[in-house]
């Protein structure tokens, strides 16, 4: 009993498990308003398949069993954020792109984008998935929508985030503002309006702090806000995709691992952008004295 106790401290210790309890808390509240005989099916079958995938994955790497978190926080957070009424197959197929990526899509220390973010731009080509970001509770009373903020500032503070966020969110509302002012404003209205205001805070809180693609000094993470919400405001006004957020993110995904790379690869562009490309490319092979990098799980 002891024992098992101490490892399911051990398990709950890290961020990654304590945000699995507050995403299906999360996931509770939601559902039931979105239907459950047709959210639920996607949402079991993208958890068991990505985790059973990322399981055989690291089993054969490490050498031993692991249980899945960071493939059960794929599926969940992408499951959260795809259209609830999705066929069953569009987030699995958005939570397995997702747990390949963290594989193929790397550099020797960490993954390059954020796993669920990719997969669900993935699914918006690869399925016409549509985004309705229903787990952030845009649907629900205030009430319950200040314990998805509380629940996102905690996971937050945790992995010492809260500068990003706000960064993020206050460049995010105040370029839409400025929109609003300078050309019409009916255009961005729905910006200030359920579901997009709740996703912009689910976006800041849960998926912007990923600790392996996101900044860990503050002066990274003020500039990582800042561009974030610079190319998601860009990519709206532009093109008007539904999946403008994860947009942002993914190019600030980008923009961190050229920085995290720079001492390696010289860091001015575009002369170190061969040097770049081979420190991500999956064919990179190891020096002699080089140790393997542990694989976030």
């Amino acid at each position: 009993m002891q024992a098992s106790v101490l490892e399911l401290r051990k398990f709950f210790r890290p961020p990654k498990g304590l945000l699995l309890p507050i995403l299906v808390v999360l996931i509770l509240i939601a559902i039931p308003g979105q239907g459950v005989s047709e959210t639920a099916p996607g949402l079991v079958a993208a958890v068991v398949i990505a985790g059973v995938l990322d399981a055989v994955i690291l089993r054969r790497r490490r050498g031993h069993w692991n249980f899945p978190s960071g493939a059960a926080l794929t599926a969940l957070i992408a499951g959260m954020v795809l259209r609830a009424q999705e066929h069953w197959y569009v987030p699995v197929g958005a939570s397995v792109i997702g747990v390949l990526s963290k594989y193929v899509l790397r550099s020797r220390a960490c993954n390059i984008f954020n796993p669920a973010a990719l997969g669900v731009v993935a699914a918006y080509y690869i399925f016409h998935a549509g985004n309705s970001w229903w787990g952030a509770l845009p649907e629900s009373s205030p009430v319950l929508q200040v314990l998805m903020v509380a629940g996102g500032y905690f996971i937050t503070d945790r992995v010492n985030k809260v500068p990003v966020v706000l960064v993020f969110l206050g460049c995010h509302f105040f370029l839409f503002s400025c929109a609003a002012f300078l050309a019409d404003p009916q255009h961005v209205m729905e910006i200030f309006r359920a579901p997009d205001l709740q996703a912009a805070l689910y976006f800041a809180l849960i998926i912007l702090t990923d600790p392996p693609t996101s900044p860990i000094k503050y002066r990274d993470q003020v500039k990582f806000g800042i561009l974030v919400a610079a190319v998601s405001f860009l990519v709206f006004e532009t093109t008007g995709v539904v999946y403008f957020l994860l947009a942002g993110v993914l190019v600030g995904n980008v923009w961190e691992s050229w920085r995290r790379l720079s001492p390696k690869t010289g860091g001015k562009f575009p002369a170190s952008l061969p040097a770049y490309l081979r420190e991500i490319s999956p064919l990179k092979t190891k020096t002699p004295t080089q140790k393997p990098t542990p694989i976030p799980v």
